[in-house]
């Protein structure tokens, strides 16, 4: 411990895991630790006696007959990686990808009308798909069209249309789309939280789109993947990786004390156990640095609640009704389909990932709390899945930090949000590194494909 860092890192979320790995790389000597004994933080899965153990304090019923505990690794946090997206590109580029092995998702779904239906993906999809009727669709097969031939530099594909000034309503009136297309094609392809999208500038938006589209077409079936044995292998992958390029890791420490210069204000240190490392900056997820504590008398205030998030993990003994019988899923209820302000996501995830025991499905419904009674928020998710063995409802503060971090180096992480993807997180990832190292991240473009 006596030893002095660049980069002290607290919690062995993925994102400070990814973190971590990608400085690591850099050549910045890093320590990273974490009070609990095992990785992934928030991020963690859990096997099944470790999940009755956090939801209830009790062992798994044996009347449910959910089979042997080392055959589950529950996410306490379901998320999917686009295959062609930010996540993709950094497991490419550390390398990461030689500890992992993926698989594909096998559909991508979207609420409407009281029914799910897959997201159309190709033009053939487009024309069979339920979601619209025959002239919409020859509208929504143009609007793809220009989608597909958009280039920035050839101002004949623009059609009259500049994207980086007119907003995204005004491109979906061009095309004549309905509200229920506009709603699939935003929330389900562009995976926006909200509607805010609609008066910005449509160029995220298609660029989204796009990314969506591109991820469909590398393996066919969804445009998502995801990590045999759960999610918590993200965080150890980019752990390993940390530990290859020289990172220190220390589990089991319990964080005693984030030292700070009186004079200065900048940070110096953290005590553990009695002792003292020192660093020149420190990165960490909102739990280290008081998030849901009040703040000591003249302390400050260094994280904010932002909302609230509610999870209910199921356990099923089937697929979700109208799924087609797929191992796994993904499932967004646009708001305006359910009068809210904010998407519900399913994640679903079975045997086929060695998640859980043959036969049973695992379905994560969540979103962000809007009223006093969060559980009857989820209920137009819930009853999407049919016949419940069990659930664990979690209700979890959202943080964020109050300053960026540049005048005092002490870096803080954002909470995980309800989306059932890790776009948000990779911004959160490339947000704390330039304000870490003042500048972007950029990846290293690789050919490798990863194995689906």
């Amino acid at each position: 411990m006596d030893e002095e860092y660049d980069v002290i890192v607290l919690g062995t979320g993925l994102t400070e895991c990814i973190l971590s790995g990608l400085l690591s790389v850099d050549g910045q000597k890093v320590l990273h630790m974490d009070r609990n004994d095992y990785y992934g933080g928030d991020s963690a899965s859990l096997n099944l006696t470790q999940l009755y153990q956090k939801f209830r304090n009790s062992p798994p019923p044996e009347a449910l007959q959910l089979g042997r505990d080392r055959d589950y690794a529950v996410d306490l946090i379901p998320k999917f990686i686009l295959s062609s997206g930010e996540l993709t590109k950094m497991l490419v580029h550390t390398d990461v990808t030689r500890y992992l092995e993926f698989k594909v998702i096998a559909g991508s779904y979207v609420y409407r009308d009281g029914k799910i239906s897959k997201v159309p993906s190709t033009q053939a999809e487009a024309v069979m798909s339920p979601l619209m009727g025959f002239f919409e669709k020859r509208r929504a097969q143009k609007f793809f069209s220009y989608l597909q031939y958009w280039k920035e530099e050839d101002p004949a594909t623009h059609q009259g249309f500049d994207v980086n000034k007119g907003t995204m309503k005004e491109l979906y009136e061009k095309f004549g789309l309905e509200a229920g297309t506009q709603d699939f094609v935003g929330h389900a392809m562009a995976l926006w939280l909200d509607d805010d999208y609609l008066t910005k500038p449509a160029r995220a938006t298609v660029d989204r789109i796009v990314l969506y589209t591109i991820s469909m077409a590398r393996y066919g079936k969804s445009p998502y993947i995801y990590p045999l044995y759960g999610l918590g292998e993200l965080p150890q992958a980019f752990a390993r990786l940390s530990a290859i390029y020289g990172g220190t890791y220390m589990l089991d420490k319990k964080i005693d004390k984030i030292n700070v210069n009186p004079d200065t204000g900048l940070f110096e240190g953290v005590t553990s156990g009695g002792e003292t490392v020192k660093a020149k900056k420190v990165i960490g997820d909102p739990s280290y640095f008081g998030a849901g504590q009040d703040p000591e008398e003249g302390g400050k205030i260094r994280v904010v609640e932002t909302g609230k998030v509610i999870r209910a993990i199921c356990i099923l003994k089937h697929p979700i009704p109208g799924t087609d019988n797929a191992d796994s899923a993904q499932i967004i209820i646009p708001q305006n389909q359910v009068g809210r302000k904010n998407d519900i996501y399913i994640a679903a995830v079975s045997s086929a990932h060695n998640v859980a025991a043959p036969n049973v499905w695992i379905a994560i419904v969540s979103t962000i709390v809007e009223t006093s009674v969060p559980e009857r928020e989820i209920l137009p998710g819930l009853q999407l899945l049919g016949n419940v063995v069990d659930k664990f409802i979690s209700i979890t503060p959202l943080y964020a930090p109050t300053s960026p971090g540049t005048n005092d180096n002490i870096y803080i992480t954002k909470s995980y949000d309800a989306t059932s993807h890790f776009e948000t997180v990779v911004e959160d990832v490339s947000d704390v590194w330039q304000r870490v190292k003042g500048e972007k991240l950029v990846l290293k473009k690789r050919e490798t494909e990863i194995e689906a």
